[in-house]
């Protein structure tokens, strides 16, 4: 297992070298903050995994807010604003609202490295670095992560409801969303697999197990247990985005979706005899390739617009703007 993370490792730095040449990966650098906050790794590190240790569900929190950041303007911590008299965020978006959570590691994590390096390490820095701590500590593989993001003034409710895909979106709207972020759909399939960690809401789901014909009868009938089907009752249930292992980072997920028993519609989507089945049936038999594919695609994502040098700022809490 270790000579496999090893390799990981020595792929995520191949794929650090291609991505160089792109037009936004030269703004930022693995060795960012080399000389200004040296140990910020040995501080964000501890926090997480003390979190995930408290409860599993929270490294798959902390994964999908650095996706709903970058697909909305960037990665650049505008998720994390929070609602004012005078402005409004976006955690009260559709894909947002009573779902994303883990804001008070978050604050825990910038609160330490305030006393460690004060006015130095951005928001949007911390979420890349916590989102990777998490896989790692799940089980899945570690990457090398770039950094120099820093924080917007602004956050936008409206293209949180457009650009972050919902869970009943087919794969045409997936290839769009994505697409328009300068993701392929290599890039989607890849980071689909997230969902190997984590559970979603009845809410989310519900549309899925009791109407598609794409899902394992049995399956759909253990999860309508949980789930019943008239709106507004057991809303909040959960169930695991992946059936086998939801606390462990690995390939299951795929499988899962070889047997028809994805969670969401836009799950199963990706194995639906359209042009991901391959890609999912690769993943599903080899590990190895999921993980290599999963952490370009995360240095891809976080690559997303980030605002560098003198754009945006520092925050002191990541919640509010200085």
């Amino acid at each position: 297992m270790a000579s496999s993370t090893s390799s990981f490792v020595a792929s995520s730095l191949v794929v650090h070298l291609l991505l160089v040449g792109t037009s936004s990966a030269h703004t930022l650098k693995t060795g960012f903050y080399s000389a200004s906050c040296p140990n910020v790794f040995d501080v964000i590190k501890p926090i997480v995994k003390s979190a995930i240790s408290g409860e599993k569900r929270l490294g798959a929190s902390l994964l999908r807010l650095f996706f709903h950041d970058c697909f909305v303007n960037g990665c650049d911590a505008s998720v994390l604003l929070d609602d004012t008299g005078n402005f409004i965020g976006e955690k009260t978006a559709g894909p947002n609202n009573n779902s994303i959570r883990g804001f008070n590691v978050v604050d825990k994590i910038k609160k330490k490295i305030e006393k460690a390096c004060p006015g130095v390490v951005s928001c949007a820095d911390i979420l890349a670095i916590a989102a990777r701590d998490s896989v790692v500590i799940l089980g899945g593989p570690n990457w090398e992560v770039k950094l120099g993001r820093r924080d917007s003034r602004t956050a936008s409710r409206s293209k949180a409801n457009t650009d972050i895909p919902p869970p009943t979106s087919n794969l045409t709207r997936l290839i769009a969303n994505f697409s328009s972020q300068g993701l392929s759909v290599k890039d989607m399939v890849a980071l689909s697999g997230g969902h190997t960690i984590g559970q979603a809401r009845c809410t989310s789901f519900r549309g899925h197990i009791y109407n598609d014909t794409n899902i394992d009868s049995s399956f759909a009938k253990t999860r309508q247990a949980n789930c019943p089907k008239r709106t507004g009752s057991g809303d909040k249930n959960l169930a695991p985005l992946d059936l086998q292992t939801p606390t462990l980072f690995d390939n299951n997920y795929f499988k899962n979706l070889l047997n028809h028993k994805g969670l969401l519609h836009s799950d199963q989507e990706l194995f639906n005899n359209g042009a991901t089945d391959s890609q999912v049936k690769s993943y599903a038999s080899s590990i190895n390739t999921f993980f290599s594919d999963f952490v370009t695609a995360m240095i891809k994502m976080g690559d997303i617009k980030p605002l560098t040098g003198s754009k945006g700022e520092i925050r002191k809490n990541c919640r509010k703007i200085n």
